[in-house]
């Protein structure tokens, strides 16, 4: 009776989280939750395989044991959910089986706007349409101070946020049942501030440019390179374009005031009366034009010094560089 005592205690204490995602939330050890996964097709073996090697619980046999005991072992159910530490074994089992529990995985991408944010999660059901956007514009958000100060004039309906560029895309996990756009932009905004204010803080100190800069020079690169060789080749290109007040000639600006993320550019796209557009102004555009990622962020941070002035994508999505005018006019002959 002592061992079997015994061995429910270690259950307690060391079935906290489970498979593929593990975090630690809340105030303090007492407080803490943990954020898990369970993969759709897993079965009870698998899960306590996964827990055993992560060192969440001591004996996978013992806990394929206890839920085969009480008829749960083909009952757990995939998806995210949010364990609270020092929950009963009973309690975590119940969680493990119930779907209503789960949490909803969201992932970012990699250079989404806040327009394609809103989008995604509309299609997820989260929120109506347009609610994400209206509250970036709308909400308050003063006490996260790294924001630039205002956000860019333009009689476009689709600009309009100061937030753009600073939330941060990663793999999120939120309760569907009680999803509140401004909490969830703060979360965004509290990652780009530990990833990227916190986390490159020394290389943000060393660098010559603003914050804002940065950023904004993140945006073009995470829309104009398709490649972790191309990002600091192309961060280069367009600090020294920038540095020498030329226009940056950076198609995806244009792409993003007129919402036309694919087709070709003609002639009056590329005319339009926009600071956005790099193509007619000179210097940076007045915001972001993207949320982008680390790499991004990191290439605007450590550009390449190369001979270069001037990139292009072929049909065949090979970068040429070139570093004179007339080369580059070349490069356009044989590869667009």
């Amino acid at each position: 009776m002592k061992l079997f005592r015994a061995l429910g205690l270690i259950f307690l204490l060391s079935f906290g989280s489970t498979i593929v995602f593990i975090q630690l939330s809340g105030g303090g050890l007492e407080n803490a939750s943990t954020s898990v996964t369970i993969e759709s097709g897993m079965n009870v073996r698998d899960v306590a395989d996964v827990l055993k090697d992560h060192g969440v619980i001591t004996s996978a046999m013992a806990f394929r044991l206890y839920l085969k005991s009480r008829g749960l072992d083909t009952s757990i159910q995939p998806g995210a959910l949010s364990i609270p530490r020092g929950a009963s074994f009973s309690e975590i089992a119940e969680l493990l089986v119930q779907s209503e529990a789960r949490q909803m995985k969201v992932t970012i991408p990699e250079g989404y706007t806040v327009n394609q944010i809103d989008v995604l999660l509309a299609e997820k059901g989260l929120i109506e349409e347009g609610k994400l956007i209206t509250c970036a514009r709308e909400c308050d958000f003063e006490t996260f101070d790294f924001l630039p100060p205002s956000a860019p004039k333009s009689d476009y309906e689709r600009i309009g946020t100061r937030l753009e560029g600073y939330l941060f895309p990663d793999t999120y996990f939120v309760d569907s049942s009680d999803f509140v756009p401004k909490f969830f932009i703060e979360r965004l905004l509290g990652t780009f501030h530990q990833r990227v204010i916190t986390g490159l803080q020394a290389d943000l100190e060393s660098s010559e440019r603003s914050l804002e800069e940065i950023v904004i020079m993140s945006s073009l690169i995470e829309r104009e390179t398709r490649t972790s060789d191309e990002r600091p080749i192309v961060s280069g290109i367009l600090w020294k374009r920038y540095d020498a007040n030329r226009g940056l000639d950076v198609d995806a600006t244009v792409r993003y005031i007129l919402g036309k993320e694919s087709g070709a550019l003609t002639k009056e796209d590329l005319e339009v009366d926009s600071a956005y557009n790099t193509r007619k102004y000179a210097g940076m555009p007045p915001g972001s034009i993207a949320n982008p990622g680390l790499a991004s962020i990191r290439a605007a941070l450590s550009p390449s010094e190369t001979e270069y002035w001037y990139y292009l994508h072929g049909k065949d999505g090979v970068i040429r560089y070139a570093e004179t005018n007339e080369e580059h006019n070349g490069n356009k002959v044989r590869y667009l």
